[in-house]
Parts: C-alpha cells; sequence; structure tokens
C-alpha cells in the first residue's frame, strides 16, 4: 500500500489546525500537508507536527487572496514580484518545518492575456522558485486542477503541466497530480499516471463525484492504489477528499481496510 498523508485543510475540520496533527497521527496518518501554513508561526506548526510524530511533506506557495477567490499568482505577468516574494517566505516555513515539497498554482486565467504569456510566466517563475529551493533540497510541484470546480483554472491537464515542467528544465520541478482533478478531466488514471510517473512527485486523491472518500464515488480505489504500488511509486499519497460523514474518523474505514 502506499504511504498515505492526510491534508489537514480538508480532514480534522472539526479541530483548530494544530490539533489536526496529533488526530492524523492517531488515526495512523504518518505525513501531513495542507494549503497555507502561513497564518500560523512556523515554530507553532513545527511543534504540532513534532509532538505528533508526524512528517509534513507538502504545502503551496502563498497564492494570492484565497478567501477572495484567488486561486494562485504562478501564471499572472502582473504579479511576479508577489510570486516571487512568496518563494521566500516558503522556503522559510520549508526549513523550519523540515517539508521537502512546495506546491505552486498556476492561478486564474486573467481576461485578455494570451495563453503563450501566460505560459511563459509560469515557467519563469517555476524556474526561479526551484532555482532558490534547490540550494535546501526542496522539490518544486505544479498541479493542475480540474475547471468545473475552479473555472478559469490555467493549468488543467496532466499533459499540460508535463509541457511546462519540460520547459521549466530544472530536475526539481516535478508534477503535482491529483486524482480527482485528474478523473474530472481526463480519466484513464492508470495510463495517465504510468505515462507520466517520472515526472510525478506527490499524488493526492478524493473520489468522483461528490469529492468524498474513497468508495463513495466511481473510482475503484483499491485497485488504483494497488496499480501505485505496482508502477513502482514510492513518494506520498495525500488524502485530500472532504469527509461526508459528521467527522473525519467515520470515513476512515478505506485506511483501516
Amino acid at each position: 500500500m502506499p504511504r498515505f498523508s492526510a491534508n489537514l485543510s480538508f480532514l480534522y475540520q472539526e479541530r483548530p489546525f494544530l490539533e489536526r496533527f496529533a488526530a492524523a497521527a492517531r488515526s495512523g496518518f504518518r505525513g501531513v500537508e495542507f494549503h497555507f501554513p502561513y497564518d500560523w508561526p512556523a515554530a507553532e506548526v513545527a511543534d504540532a507536527a513534532r509532538a505528533a510524530g508526524v512528517e509534513v511533506v507538502l504545502f503551496n506557495f502563498p497564492a494570492g487572496d484565497w478567501a477572495g477567490g484567488e486561486r494562485g499568482l504562478g501564471c499572472l505577468p502582473a504579479r511576479v514580484a508577489e510570486f516571487r516574494a512568496g518563494v521566500g517566505r516558503a522556503i522559510e516555513y520549508a526549513q523550519a518545518l523540515g517539508c521537502t515539497r512546495i506546491n505552486c498554482l498556476a492561478g486564474l486565467a486573467p481576461p485578455g492575456v494570451a495563453p503563450d504569456l501566460l505560459a511563459a510566466t509560469l515557467a519563469d517563475n517555476l524556474r526561479y522558485a526551484a532555482d532558490a529551493c534547490a540550494a535546501h533540497g526542496i522539490r518544486v510541484l505544479l498541479e493542475p486542477l480540474n475547471t468545473r470546480d475552479t473555472p478559469g483554472f490555467f493549468l488543467s491537464r496532466t499533459a499540460q503541466a508535463a509541457g511546462i515542467v519540460h520547459a521549466v528544465g530544472r530536475a526539481n520541478v516535478f508534477i503535482q497530480y491529483d486524482i480527482y482533478h485528474a478523473q474530472v478531466m481526463e480519466g484513464d488514471l492508470a495510463r495517465t499516471l504510468a505515462r507520466h510517473l517520472p515526472h510525478i512527485g506527490h499524488i493526492q486523491f478524493a473520489d468522483n463525484p461528490g469529492r468524498g472518500e474513497p468508495g463513495s464515488g466511481e473510482i475503484n480505489f483499491p485497485w488504483l492504489f494497488g496499480e501505485i504500488d505496482r508502477l513502482g511509486y514510492r513518494g506520498w499519497v495525500g488524502a485530500e477528499y472532504r469527509p461526508l460523514g459528521a467527522d473525519t474518523e467515520s470515513g476512515l474505514g478505506w485506511l483501516r481496510a
């Protein structure tokens, strides 16, 4: 079975953020991830992870006004300076947390801006982030999101992400492959994973439809998790779903099985 990490931005929301680390450990997770740690001092987040005995495996670069609907800065030509300032901030947190993966969200495509300019901006920002992160042993990830849940998101398919990763030309830049987003946009999960596996640095999952836990939708997760093992992937696989029950624990039958 893969190594599962708990996404604390989705799971254990019945608890305050810093209490979710210990809750995840009690459930059997040995890794955790989350969207953003920046609302808490890095030392407090590190202490929560250390006390729980879990590894922080992933978080995102600052992504603009998330509460206001922004979904990343990576492709935005007018926000390059802001993105690059966020790279430095993310590295500071990664060092404090012992985290070796940071995810880049491309952002919503601004109206009237040529797609080629957006792609070039994203590639340039990724080169900057990769070069800054390489000195600290950090991988930079690039995640496609589905355009049903996030209309207008610039990066929506695995092949598109792979093309940008190739254009960036840095050894520490990889795809973050989210099974839920990929199922919505393109399906054919096993073949897509196999085709792009050398360039996949992290996997996440939720079932479809509904973005619930495994077993709540159409995806055959027992088979797919076995296929991930058979393909030779040895990284973390992040549980990034919305629990359908009253709390997170009630939806963890897939993990206990």
